[in-house]
């Protein structure tokens, strides 16, 4: 009997594909900041090259949790930009305490991470 819901299997899938955005997320930080110190870049470009480390690593941790789910893949990368974003929220508030910036950045950051997902989940 099929029962609805997240099995644990699955649960254990997504945290997978979770660690490996949240891996990648920080190699391409490191990286950012290596062009930061080398170039001089302003913080234009910064918040660009933020913004792409978000989709790209959305994208990839949709992409690993759609090949591993097999059906209803972009439903598996939404939920996953979804958790990505609210760790990212979680982390951020316990780190400065409090909202930095307007709700307008965050609404944007998480259509970004949610869209990155299922665009991920989408191309498995």
């Amino acid at each position: 009997m099929n029962q609805p819901g997240i099995s644990l299997n699955q649960g254990v899938r997504v945290v997978k594909a979770l660690l490996v955005s949240y891996l990648l997320t920080g190699g391409l930080l490191l990286l950012l900041a290596g062009l930061l110190y080398r170039f001089r870049l302003d913080e234009g470009k910064i918040q660009i090259g933020i913004i792409l480390i978000y989709i790209v690593s959305c994208f990839a941790g949709g992409f690993l949790a759609g090949k591993m789910m097999k059906s209803r893949k972009f439903l598996w990368g939404v939920l996953l930009g979804l958790l990505y974003f609210l760790i990212m929220t979680l982390v951020s508030l316990a780190v400065n305490r409090g909202l930095q910036d307007g709700t307008t950045s965050y609404f944007t950051t998480f259509l970004l991470c949610m869209g990155g997902g299922m665009l991920g989940g989408m191309c498995a």
